[in-house]
């Protein structure tokens, strides 16, 4: 699947590639034929045995992220004040988090890691920060909750289905839903929250436990090295 490239006049290369360019605006958003990136990647799952969930997970974001960008910069007045925020950036910005954490990720894997918060110089500084921002206030690691995240994913595959449909959920209605669980039950287990759901709904969900840990409006800790991660509202006046 890392070999498939979408072929277009004006660029080749990965999705997230793309993605990547357009938020650095070197690729016109209105230039990007939306149909045929969706037929030549179906048509691409169509010749595989065997399906890769997470990568059709990564596409499904993708491609609903380009078409409500284009649909946005359609609307009369989009982008005419400078005041406003570019709508691509307002859309983009959480799967662009979302990308930012799974480099993370692939980065610490591969890395021996001695102690928290030590980065070789081939982390860019920018990832540095991003992280260091989210690990302060975290009493899980970073690294342990992404791989966390990725045994839930990897567990829930084989049980999986793909489907090509809009995904319902918002990762602001996602953190509410989050939130209410853990009001009724005080605390809950970070697996709990993804006993259920397509790979992109549990992207959303993983993503909505970030921006909250981000506000400061949830804690997650770890009683026990190696143990089940659990979560619960952070008390006012209380550092994560």
């Amino acid at each position: 699947m890392d070999d498939y490239r979408v072929k277009l006049e004006m660029f080749e290369g990965p999705l997230d590639l793309l993605l990547h360019l357009i938020h650095k605006n070197e690729v016109d958003i209105f230039d990007i034929p939306i149909a045929m990136i969706t037929d030549q990647y179906l048509e691409h799952l169509d010749l595989m045995r065997f399906l890769d969930v997470d990568m059709a997970g990564d596409f499904l974001i993708m491609a609903s992220t380009l078409i409500h960008i284009k649909s946005r910069m359609l609307l009369p007045g989009a982008g005419g004040d400078d005041d406003d925020e570019d709508p691509r950036m307002e859309i983009t910005r959480p799967l662009l988090e979302y990308m930012l954490f799974r480099e993370a990720a692939e980065e610490l894997s591969a890395r021996d890691m001695l102690e928290r918060d030590v980065f070789s110089r081939k982390v860019p500084r920018y990832l540095q920060e991003h992280l260091r921002d989210y690990d302060q206030k975290l009493s899980v690691s970073l690294f342990e909750l992404m791989k966390a995240f990725r045994r839930v994913i990897e567990s829930a595959s084989s049980q999986l289905h793909l489907t090509f449909e809009p995904e319902p959920w918002s990762i602001e209605d996602k953190a509410g839903y989050i939130l209410a669980r853990i009001e009724k039950a005080k605390e809950i287990f970070f697996h709990e929250l993804f006993s259920k759901g397509t790979t992109t709904e549990m992207v959303i969900t993983f993503l909505a436990i970030l921006e909250l840990v981000h506000q400061g409006r949830i804690r997650i800790f770890q009683p026990d090295q190696g143990g089940d991660i659990r979560i619960m509202r952070q008390e006012k006046g209380r550092a994560a």
